[in-house]
């Protein structure tokens, strides 16, 4: 077998460069560049500064000065977020949590595919929103964080390190100073061999020389200390090798971060941004000063950039592949380099690109579909070309096991193709992200592999190995299986090639509520990719007289099994889960369900959560009425109303307007929409005026920038970013007889125990004093606010304004806020009277 040369994260083959540099492989492996883009790629193969940029959530990052390191300094810069995103909100769609984390990584790879740089995760999970580092390290495992920070440092083994923010509590989000205040104590301690020993069998110490904070004024413009070092890069600059401004391409990278609503337009002109040292060696002229080329480390390293001169010097723009000799032998002279060094390793790996490149290289091995499971079949192809004269002998290819032998010539634009059968291993790994492998502690992933944290995403399912050699010199790619269609109206879509489970397991509610002792029911359903198996269900922590399977549908069509499954309320538990699994009769047990996550802009996501459901047993009046809601930015309240026994209607398109408005005795308005919703903002005096005639409307928050219409209640309210960060901070009843709080169920001190990442957001910082405030919140250390819930009558009808996080809060099963929330649909018609004569 021949020698592989390893990566940063110990992978092999070409492939890894993409990985490294920030790519998701949803395009061919390589492909034929422009002259100037190879030039590009060689002075970045002479340059070996590196920076690690560190902060906290997806779309934190400065994109301007990562722009700037990584294609005017051509310097490798890497991103270390600390989370993944999974609390934040979503524009383009109702996925929240886990599913928002995966999108927002995929969207943090796209930015680093536009702007050069790398990406870099720890195991930190995005609670929600925090106003200090005490409460953020109340919820994360401070020295499991700080070892994550010196596990990439170690790896990375940067000569700087910038932080986005500083480490003063109070003036930005806890988990952003937070992120400073380890990439602090990381600096300090990643050089020294007796801070995590146990790192060492893969790494060795590693000290960066400075660290810096990148900073800013949310004012305005930076106005440098007196008393402070710093230094200034013209990112407004233009890039007359690329054929555009620093701020043009960071404005292109921010704009991949479409959940979050990011779409940035570039400035025109020139434009500084600053970094202040915080630590480390002062310096003259250059955050660089005192950091030497890595080259002359190497005893062959002055000869080498002696190479990579010449080449530069000589280039041939026009016809890239007259470079090839010269860069063959930077590759020969790359090869001979001993030392085990992952600079070098990259390198090694940067030439072979940059020599694929030259000679228009594209491969690409593609199945004939997307999904798959493990014993299954499947047809691959494996498609090469490259134009030039030169000819590359093409070896063997191996993939799962196999070899398949080539022995071809590949030249002047002639393709070879390879058709083969495959047999995915019965034992083989199904593609779930690895950081959702095992259940979440604490607020951190669980990575039980070192290897494996600060990765940004698996590796591709299955990829194949080829050999091939040009001019006697031996080259091996890593190309990834993907899948390949043509679209009617996009053309080309190459999609990641996954591995399913044989059997998945869903169950159609995420929380069933057993009401005032009455039995409910759930359906569960099973779908089998290939030929169907015999089994049955199980329910882990139910006994024989809490479930009870009353039907069994076999749809042979679809492959699938539905069962009915009769829950009665024999548990005095409130609120319980449980894992539903399907055991076939082989002894295999199959728990995990299939999501699929599908957006144009990134590559389709696919992952396996555990088939379980919340069981909720809870006293409580509730109505069978019809609801109208109004969709905004997503969310999954409808299921939840759904699954309490309203009926739920959406209300948008043609199935909305004034005249329709009046058939429901309540309307909710979903999270956001007055941000998002067009429709909506158009309709505001429609919708008051069906208040007014005794229609029941509930609005859901909105963020106060930008807003489509700023008259969505009845009397003025102004929106702040007001907001209860700790979910267990204390409530107080301000109005206790107040309707909301009694009719038709009574809200306890109780209720408001056992709520979810935080209490709510974007509360009103003023309204007209026809509204009443019952409850009254407050964050430690924090001034109170009565902003939470505003509830008002007008004319014969109630209204209501609530920041609480009713997003987060109804699908986790929150029973008290489950409770709270019925109370308000419940003011409809006669049920809300009494509500404007409180004080």
């Amino acid at each position: 077998m021949k020698p592989r040369p390893m990566n940063l994260f110990g992978q092999s083959g070409l492939v890894l460069i993409f990985y490294l540099t920030g790519m998701w492989l949803a395009s061919p492996l390589a492909f034929a560049q422009s002259g100037s883009d190879i030039y590009h790629k060689l002075l970045k193969l002479k340059e070996t500064k590196r920076v690690l940029y560190v902060a906290a959530h997806p779309d934190d990052e400065n994109t301007r000065l990562i722009a700037y390191l990584s294609n005017a300094a051509h310097a490798e810069v890497g991103y270390l977020s600390l989370t993944r995103g999974d609390g934040g909100q979503n524009l383009i769609g109702k996925e929240l949590g886990i599913q928002l984390g995966m999108i927002r990584t995929q969207e943090l790879l796209k930015a680093r595919e536009t702007d050069g740089g790398r990406q870099f995760f720890s195991r930190a999970i995005d609670f929600g929103y925090s106003k200090n580092p005490d409460e953020t390290l109340n919820n994360w495992d401070g020295e499991k964080l700080l070892s994550d920070v010196i596990w990439v440092i170690r790896k990375f083994q940067p000569d700087i390190i910038v932080t986005r923010f500083n480490t003063t509590p109070g003036t930005t989000h806890g988990h952003h100073t937070t992120s400073a205040i380890l990439a602090g104590e990381a600096f300090e301690k990643s050089g020294d061999a007796a801070v995590f020993p146990e790192q060492l069998k893969w790494v060795d110490p590693w000290s960066a020389k400075r660290i810096f904070w990148n900073a800013y004024s949310w004012g305005g413009q930076y106005e440098p200390k007196r008393d402070k070092q710093y230094h200034q890069f013209p990112v407004g600059a233009f890039n007359s090798l690329l054929g555009t401004t620093y701020s043009q391409i960071a404005a292109d990278s921010r704009t991949m971060h479409k959940s979050q609503g990011f779409g940035a337009t570039a400035s025109i002109g020139e434009s500084q941004d600053f970094i202040e040292l915080v630590a480390g060696d002062t310096f003259d002229d250059s955050p660089f000063d005192g950091i030497s080329s890595r080259w002359k480390d190497l005893e062959v390293g002055p000869d080498i950039q002696r190479q990579i001169d010449q080449v530069l010097a000589s280039f041939d723009f026009v016809v890239p592949e007259k470079n090839l000799s010269d860069l063959l032998a930077i590759k020969s002279a790359l090869n001979q380099v001993q030392e085990d060094l992952p600079w070098v390793n990259e390198k090694q790996q940067l030439i072979d690109e940059i020599i694929l490149d030259a000679i228009g290289w594209k491969s690409l091995f593609v199945s004939n579909k997307e999904l798959s499971y493990p014993s299954s079949q499947i047809s691959g192809r494996l498609l090469v070309n490259q134009p030039s004269g030169k000819p590359v002998r093409l070896e063997d290819f191996e993939v799962l096991g196999d070899s398949f032998e080539l022995d071809k010539i590949l030249s002047e634009n002639r393709p070879v193709e390879l058709e083969m059968e495959l047999t995915i291993p019965d034992t083989y790994p199904i593609s779930q992200p690895y950081w959702l492998e095992e259940m979440p502690e604490n607020n951190l992933y669980v990575v039980r592999e070192q290897t494996r944290i600060g990765k940004p995403f698996n590796d591709p399912a299955i990829s194949g190995t080829l050999h091939f050699s040009i001019d006697q010199q031996s080259f091996q790619i890593s190309i990834p299986l993907q899948y390949r269609y043509n679209d009617q109206v996009n053309g080309e879509i190459i999609q990641p090639f996954t591995v399913v489970p044989r059997a998945s397991v869903e169950v159609d509610q995420d929380n069933v509520f057993l009401l005032n002792g009455e039995a409910s029911f759930i359906e569960v359903s099973v779908t089998f990719d290939g030929a169907m198996m015999e089994g049955t269900i199980g329910i882990d922590g139910l006994s024989p007289e809490e479930f009870r399977i009353e039907d069994k549908l076999v749809d042979e069509a679809n492959a699938k099994y539905y069962y009915k499954v009769v829950l009665t309320n024999a548990n005095g538990q409130e609120k319980s889960t449980h894992r539903v699994y399907f055991e076939s009769e082989d002894g295999k047990v199959y728990d995990r369900g299939r999501n699929r996550i599908l957006y144009s802009h990134i590559p389709n996501q696919t992952y396996f959560p555990r088939a379980q459901f919340n069981l909720i047993r809870m006293d409580m009046d509730i109505s069978k009425q019809t609801i109208g809601y109004i969709p905004g930015a997503g969310d999954d309240v409808p299921a939840v109303l759904r699954n309490l026994g309203y009926t739920v209607e959406l209300l948008e398109n043609d199935n909305f307007g004034a005249s329709l408005f009046s058939k429901y005795p309540t309307i909710i308005v979903g999270i956001r929409a007055f941000n998002v919703n067009q429709q909506l903002a158009n309709n505001t005096t429609a919708l008051m005026d069906y208040v007014r005639n005794g229609g029941n409307l509930i609005v859901q928050y909105n963020t106060s920038s930008p807003l489509l219409s700023r008259d969505f209640g009845p009397y003025p309210l102004e929106l702040s970013r007001d907001r209860i960060a700790v979910e267990s901070s204390p409530v107080k009843l301000m109005l206790e007889e107040h309707p909301v709080l009694n009719y038709p169920n009574h809200i306890a001190q109780e209720d408001f125990s056992g709520w979810v990442q935080e209490r709510g957001l974007y509360f009103p910082g003023s309204w007209d004093d026809q509204y009443q405030a019952p409850l009254l919140m407050q964050d430690p250390n924090e001034q109170p606010t009565r902003g939470a819930l505003l509830v008002t009558a007008y004319g014969k009808g109630t209204f209501t304004y609530s920041g609480i996080s009713w997003f987060r809060l109804l699908p986790a099963g929150v029973p008290g806020a489950v409770k709270l929330f019925v109370n308000l649909i419940e003011q409809a018609g006669e049920k809300r009277e009494g509500v404007s004569t409180l004080e």
